[in-house]
């Protein structure tokens, strides 16, 4: 298939953006589940990190099951069967994965549930390495950041209500004073049997719609910048940019998903908000997502300079709205959240200093991150509850940031290093382990958000280091990045 713009591929694209909302979806819900099941199961916090470790963890086995299957077949999996069937088949196997959530409830069995919530994470694999170039190809190519933009904004949509609908699912509607009814594990299985029909559902339509099955491979060897890429090389694990970029998606999604994941216990310990109530907080930090890459994607609409400045003061306050509003028909109090708008004001700024250069603003957003990590380590109440979440503002475009500056100049190799890149999808499992042992047995849930200072520090230094490697290369960016994962 030859994306180009005289072909309409736009009800393709909006079907495409359905399975970009589930990994949202299920993901930030993840962090619903870590605190009923520590609390209803007696688990100590690490044992509890084991939710996000099964489901991150299945990126990276099913990225390595798919490249194995690609190499005794020979040749590429997704060429074989088509994109359309493969993500079709992705879903199938999350929809599998789901049943399983029935006997884990009924018997109270956390590794039946990890198990399936594995089983859901390979099928997102499958769906993931599908989706994303199919979301590139259904047009013309110039204009392919601005349908990352939306499918990255749908992700986000699915991640701020994932955490709402879940929780009432489980506990039900909050009630006039406040309060909330006393979760049940037999209730967890209601939300994900109904996600797994949809996924069966989705699964048909995929197969009947009008979604591409086979997508053009590149006829030249071309470098991001345009020219040609770097001779010599026998892999694209020959390029630093790319190693090092392994390294920080590890570490991005580990520390992304670590800061949501660790959150609910932090409140418990240190607020003593119960378990029932916290679901707006972490709403909230996924939404901060949504309001990042909002803000972000301004710049991949053909709007005027002055109109764009304009844009970005009011887009982030949009995403803001949506956020309130779903919060506000989920019957939660939202007046405690208004105070969060002087934090968006600062993500707005660390924009605008960006200039849309991907390294520039990896550094900047990772550094305010870090302010932001030490200022909830060393204050309390609300006030670290606020920053700790704010950390999902500087993440939010920090995906395509890396993303960008990793397969920069691979040429040939492009494809193969982005899959490279998926699977490092893994930090967020390993990275979230790591900070609830380390809060249970070392430095309490407060401090051990010094995991997450280490993750950024490396991602401040990917970005200075990058900048080198790649002007060497003679590749340089002066325009904005989409906004992605």
């Amino acid at each position: 298939m030859q994306a180009n713009e005289s072909k309409n591929y736009k009800s393709a694209l909006y079907t495409l953006v359905l399975v970009f909302f589930f990994w949202g979806f299920v993901a930030a819900s993840n962090d619903i589940l870590i605190p009923v099941f520590k609390e209803k199961l007696n688990l100590e916090q690490w044992q509890s990190q084991l939710i996000s470790f099964a489901f991150y963890i299945a990126y990276t086995v099913g990225s390595l099951i798919y490249a194995g299957i690609s190499r005794l077949s020979g040749g590429d999996l997704l060429n074989r069967i088509g994109y359309r069937n493969g993500i079709a088949f992705g879903l199938l196997i999350s929809a599998l994965g789901t049943i399983l959530f029935y006997p884990a409830a009924e018997t109270s069995s956390f590794y039946l549930m990890i198990s399936g919530l594995f089983i859901v994470g390979l099928g997102f694999s499958l769906q993931q390495t599908a989706a994303n170039p199919l979301a590139i190809a259904l047009g013309d190519p110039k204009t392919g950041a601005q349908r990352l933009s939306l499918t990255g904004g749908i992700n986000n949509f699915g991640t701020t209500i994932g955490p709402i609908l879940v929780s009432m699912a489980i506990f039900g509607a909050v009630n006039a004073d406040g309060t909330a009814n006393e979760a049940s594990i037999g209730m967890v299985k209601v939300p994900y049997l109904i996600l797994g029909g949809l996924f069966v559902v989705v699964a048909a339509v995929f197969l009947f719609s009008s979604i591409p099955n086979k997508l053009e491979e590149p006829a030249e060897d071309v470098a991001h910048d345009g020219g040609l890429a770097h001779r010599g090389k026998s892999s694209a694990l020959g390029y630093t940019q790319l190693v090092m970029g392994m390294i920080a998606i590890f570490l991005y999604v580990g520390v992304e998903v670590s800061t949501a994941s660790n959150l609910p216990e932090f409140m418990r310990e240190e607020l003593q908000t119960p378990t029932e109530l916290i679901a707006p907080f972490v709403s909230l930090y996924w939404a901060s997502l949504m309001i990042g890459r909002w803000t972000a994607s301004v710049g991949a609409f053909n709007f005027s300079a002055g109109t764009q400045k304009i844009m970005r003061f009011i887009m982030p306050y949009i995403a803001f709205s949506v956020f309130l509003l779903i919060n506000k028909l989920a019957s939660h109090d939202i007046t405690p959240f208004y105070v969060y708008a002087f934090n968006i004001l600062i993500l707005i700024f660390a924009d605008l200093a960006s200039k849309g250069n991907p390294a520039r603003q990896l550094l900047i957003f990772s550094a305010l991150a870090i302010v932001f990590l030490f200022t909830g380590m060393l204050s309390g109440g609300m006030v670290s509850v606020y920053a700790f979440i704010s950390v999902g503002l500087f993440c939010s475009t920090l995906w395509p940031c890396i993303f960008t500056l990793a397969i920069a100049g691979l040429g040939k190799y492009t494809n193969s290093g982005s899959s490279y890149l998926v699977m490092m999808i893994m930090g967020g499992g390993v990275i979230s382990l790591l900070q609830g042992f380390l809060a249970d047995h070392l430095l309490g849930i407060q401090w051990s958000y010094l995991v997450g200072v280490a993750c950024f520090a490396y991602l401040a230094f990917y970005a200075w280091k990058v900048s080198g490697i790649l002007k060497r290369q003679g590749i340089s960016f002066d325009q904005p990045v989409a906004s992605g994962h």
